[in-house]
C-alpha cells in the first residue's frame, strides 16, 4: 500500500500564514497603534482595493459572507411575502441570506456536469412573488451567467452573485463580481482570500445601494446617534481588513498555484471510479475546492485516510433537505441532481502550499483505488 510521512489535509492554513506571518503582523501593529479595530482608515483601504480587484465602483466590508447575503437582499428591498431562487447544492448562507430578511428560498436543481444552478430548471419556479435570483459560483466556479441574467432581463428580477467561494474566479475573461446588480463575499479564513477572523464583503457599482449598505451595516446609521431605519451591527473589524490587504496582494499568485494543481488531478488522474466537475470554456474557476463524486464514497475516504490523505465533504445534506428547511415541504427526489452530488461528493485536497510531490502523492493514491 501507498504510505506518506505526512498527513495531507483538505486544507492547511499554517501553511500560508507562516510564510507571511511577519506581514500581517505589522499590518497588526498599525491597528493597535490607532485603535482602528471596527471600521475606519484599514476598512476603507481594503475596500477600495478590492473594488479595484473586481473592477467595480464599490465595496462595503462586512462582519461576515453571510451578512453580506442578508444585506444585500434588504437593499433590494426584498423581504416578507417575496420569493428568491436558489440552487439546492450551495452552502446553507445562501438561504440564510434569503431568510433572514422574511422571504422564501425556492430551490432548483444544478446540472449533472458542472454542478452549477441549472438555468433550464428556473423558469419552472418563477411565479408573481419572484423577485431575486441568486447565482452561487459553487467551488470557485462561475455559474452560467449570462443564461441567468438572461431570465432575469425577461422576468425582471434581481441577480444577485454568491461569489463566498470565487475571489478572482472569471467569467468570459472578467473577473466576477461586477455582473449582478451585487456580489456577495465570504473571508472566513479558510477561502482563497481569507480574513485572520470573520469577515465579508459586497461589491456594486449602484451608488444608491453601496450608500444604503453602509446604513444597513451601522445601526441604520449615516451620521453618529441619528439612525434612518433599523439597522444592524454588522461592520468588519480593522484587525480583519488590514490582514486581508495584505493577502490580496498575493491572492493572484495562490489562486495560479490552484488552477496549477487542479490541472494536474484533472490531467494525471485516470481512474474511471472518480468523476470531476465540468469546465466549460467560459469559466476560470479559482479552484476554492476541488470536488469529485464516486460511488462508494465512504470506501474511498477510508482508503484515503489509511494514505494519510484526508479528504472533506461539501455538502453531505443538500439546502432542500436540511430539517431547518423542513416546512417548505420539500422530499427526497426532487432535486436528483443536487441529491446525487450530496450523497457522492469528496472533497480532494486543495491550497496554494501544496508540494508537488504531495500532489503527485494523491494522484498515485486515486490511481491505485
Amino acid at each position: 500500500m501507498l504510505t506518506s510521512e505526512n498527513k495531507i489535509p483538505c486544507l492547511d492554513l499554517n501553511k500560508q500564514h507562516r510564510e507571511i506571518k511577519k506581514e500581517i503582523f505589522e499590518a497588526f501593529e498599525k491597528v493597535y497603534d490607532q485603535t482602528a479595530f471596527s471600521g475606519g482608515h484599514f476598512v476603507a483601504e481594503f475596500e477600495n482595493h478590492f473594488a479595484k480587484f473586481c473592477n467595480t465602483q464599490y465595496a462595503i466590508g462586512v462582519n461576515n459572507g453571510t451578512s453580506a447575503l442578508h444585506l444585500a437582499l434588504l437593499a433590494l428591498g426584498i423581504g416578507p411575502g417575496d420569493e428568491v431562487i436558489i440552487p439546492a447544492d450551495t452552502f446553507i448562507a445562501t438561504a440564510w441570506g434569503v431568510s433572514y430578511t422574511g422571504a422564501t428560498p425556492v430551490f432548483v436543481d444544478c446540472t449533472n456536469d458542472t454542478w452549477q444552478i441549472d438555468p433550464a430548471r428556473i423558469k419552472e419556479k418563477i411565479t408573481a412573488k419572484t423577485k431575486a435570483i441568486i447565482g452561487v459560483h459553487l467551488y470557485g466556479q462561475p455559474f452560467d451567467i449570462d443564461a441567468v441574467k438572461e431570465i432575469c432581463s425577461e422576468h425582471d428580477l434581481f441577480l444577485v452573485e454568491d461569489a463566498a467561494q470565487a475571489q478572482g474566479a472569471a467569467y468570459k475573461g472578467i473577473v466576477i463580481g461586477c455582473f449582478g446588480e451585487m456580489a456577495c463575499f465570504s473571508f472566513y479564513p479558510g477561502k482563497n482570500l481569507g480574513a485572520c477572523g470573520e469577515a465579508g464583503g459586497i461589491t456594486t457599482n449602484n451608488e444608491t445601494y453601496y450608500k444604503h449598505l453602509q446604513s444597513l451595516r451601522n445601526h441604520g446609521s449615516m451620521v453618529r446617534y441619528y439612525h434612518d431605519e433599523i439597522g444592524f451591527n454588522m461592520r468588519m473589524g480593522g484587525l480583519e481588513a488590514a490582514s486581508l490587504s495584505v493577502k490580496l496582494k498575493y491572492l493572484p499568485e495562490w489562486n495560479s498555484k490552484r488552477r496549477n494543481i487542479a490541472n494536474r488531478y484533472q490531467q494525471e488522474i485516470t481512474n474511471t471510479k472518480i468523476t470531476m466537475q465540468a469546465q466549460p470554456g467560459w469559466a476560470k474557476s479559482v479552484y476554492h475546492l476541488f470536488v469529485v463524486t464516486t460511488e462508494d464514497r465512504d470506501k474511498l475516504i477510508k482508503y484515503l485516510n489509511q494514505n494519510n490523505i484526508y479528504p472533506a465533504l461539501h455538502y453531505p445534506v443538500p439546502c432542500h433537505l436540511q430539517k431547518a428547511y423542513k416546512d417548505l415541504n420539500y422530499k427526497e427526489g426532487d432535486f436528483p441532481n443536487a441529491e446525487y452530488l450530496a450523497q457522492h461528493c469528496l472533497s480532494l485536497p486543495m491550497y496554494a502550499e501544496l508540494t508537488d510531490d504531495e500532489v503527485s502523492f494523491v494522484i498515485d493514491c486515486l490511481n491505485n483505488y
